[in-house]
């Protein structure tokens, strides 16, 4: 009997701890009418408007390590800038004309700023999965529309077929991809993108060798993201040194929900 309610609780465990998974890589599927352009077809030159993300360039630059992790304390001294930048990107309709790339900027910039927006009006925490639905609760306001950071991720930014979006939107967490202390621009992002997949790829998320490789969580969860042109493996080959095997042993690694502050 204790072995069959032992058995039983493990079972629980697991199943709660995938649902968590399944929720956060489905979290709030509806755009809200909002532009999604396809990202893999190339486009002329961008024709929208050139936003100004220096508010938010600045707040990252001072309170962001280059290793990512983040001054929250720092941050809630600046409020008032942060709040600026907010209130101009809550201020825009975004449209198709302005653009693959100036799109893709606002949208991971929106992104990062609100998850930094939704840590400090609960902080102190201790992981962003502490707080009553992170990525569902609709608190971000894009124009006249509220949309969830899961309805920005899943709905937007996934919609967009633009895989190295996965490596520059943050969760606030250790095991998430670092939040680059810069903001987005469009007339960067391209190289951006590049830079935050190649050092994700190399850093300690990840343990690469030729015949297996225990692998971020984030592979496992947006798996068919990464399918576009060949297999999970076949995209990380892209940026790795060393090449995995087609038949190299798989495993993912436990995520780290801890808030990724700086000590």
């Amino acid at each position: 009997m204790k072995k069959f309610i032992l058995s039983f609780a493990i079972l629980i465990s697991g199943a709660c701890m995938f649902a968590s998974c399944n929720l956060i890589s489905s979290a709030g599927l509806n755009s809200k009418g909002l532009p999604v352009p396809d990202a893999s077809i190339q486009t002329s030159q961008d024709i929208g408007p050139v936003l100004d993300h220096s508010t938010w360039n600045k707040l990252l630059k001072k309170h962001v390590k280059p290793n990512g992790m983040v001054n929250y304390k720092g941050l809630k001294n600046d409020r008032t800038e942060l709040d600026k930048y907010l209130k101009m990107l809550s201020s825009q309709q975004p449209s198709v004309d302005w653009g693959t790339n100036e799109l893709l900027a606002y949208y991971i910039n929106l992104y990062n700023a609100y998850t930094v927006d939704l840590i400090l009006r609960n902080y102190p925490v201790k992981s962003i999965k502490d707080i009553d639905s992170p990525w569902t609760s609709e608190f971000v306001k894009v124009g006249d529309t509220k949309i969830s950071l899961g309805g920005i991720e899943n709905s937007i930014l996934r919609k967009m077929n633009e895989p190295r979006i996965h490596f520059a939107i943050n969760c606030a967490s250790i095991s998430c991809p670092k939040l680059l202390n810069e903001a987005y621009t469009a007339d960067k992002i391209e190289e951006q993108l590049e830079r935050v997949t190649w050092e994700f790829i190399y850093s300690d998320k990840n343990e690469i060798s030729a015949n297996s490789a225990k692998l971020s969580s984030i592979f496992d969860w947006y798996e068919k993201d990464f399918k576009e042109n060949g297999s999970v493996i076949d995209y990380i080959n892209q940026y790795s040194d060393t090449k995995i095997n087609s038949g190299a042993s798989i495993s993912y690694k436990e995520y780290n929900w801890n808030l990724n502050e700086a000590k």
